[in-house]
């Protein structure tokens, strides 16, 4: 009987590390949602990593080694660590179809630059629990479908398809060719949440922690919607603004 093999450290949470673990990984196809290179190395193996990770549409970053150490289960990282996704990504075709099998206007999530993987996991688990379609994410300044996004959406990366997008402009104006209306969450909307009409196909979006939806994301939605925000604070967590955002959908289009 064959020897089971016992993971490195981390490599049950995603975390591969080391040149020959990276290149195996690819040479197998993992899903990969992103490998970190050490900043300013000009080794020939992480250079063929590196190639050979962008053929296959993974997003490369360069990191200083002391982020690199930070990641690092193992301290033996070698100049390369890369973060396995914990299922392969959707495409836009696969949300639209989901919407269309079940009979209902699509009503979608878009996250333009959530950083923080345990931001990005609520989304998702509040997405799956008011029935969106899907959620769309860009390539990069995005955290991806890591086992943290996993173990924080408590299993809903399971059952919501995600799709990641190279340019997220791009896919806005598609989903608008589609007939879905897009809806951007931002502080000084035209008009207020509760006066936005989501019955019919939407596709909400939601802006990053800190500087909020991107110039070119913002100027591509159809209706800018605020949420009334009445104490001393004038902004919520992305996920808690998001899950306002999909229940008041929810609750137009069960007739509320």
């Amino acid at each position: 009987m064959k020897e089971r093999r016992t993971p490195p450290p981390g490599e049950n949470d995603g975390v591969i590390e080391g040149r020959n673990a990276v290149i195996e990984a690819l040479r197998v196809g993992t899903s990969i949602d992103k490998i970190y290179l050490a900043r300013g190395e000009t080794d020939t193996a992480l250079g063929h990593i590196a190639s050979t990770a962008r053929n296959q549409g993974v997003v490369v970053v360069e990191a200083d080694r002391r982020k690199l150490d930070g990641m690092s289960r193992t301290h033996a990282h070698q100049g390369v660590i890369a973060l396995a996704a914990v299922r392969a990504y959707a495409d836009l075709e696969d949300i639209l179809a989901a919407a269309e099998q079940r009979g209902e206007p699509p009503l979608l999530v878009v996250c333009d630059e959530l950083s923080d993987p345990h931001n990005l996991g609520a989304v998702i688990r509040t997405a799956e629990c008011a029935g969106a379609h899907g959620v769309i994410i860009p390539k990069r300044r995005s955290a991806g479908l890591t086992a943290v996004v996993a173990k924080t959406s408590a299993g809903a990366v399971s059952h919501v398809p995600v799709a990641r997008v190279a340019n997220l402009p791009a896919c806005l104006k598609e989903l608008k060719k589609r007939g879905i209306w897009v809806f951007g969450s931002d502080a000084a909307g035209e008009r207020v949440l509760y006066e936005a009409d989501l019955k019919g196909p939407a596709a909400i979006v939601i802006g990053s922690e800190g500087t909020g939806m991107g110039r070119l994301v913002t100027e591509t939605c159809d209706f800018l919607v605020r949420i009334p925000m009445n104490g001393k604070l004038n902004s919520l967590n992305a996920s808690a603004a998001a899950a306002i955002l999909l229940y008041e959908a929810v609750r137009q289009r069960m007739g509320g």
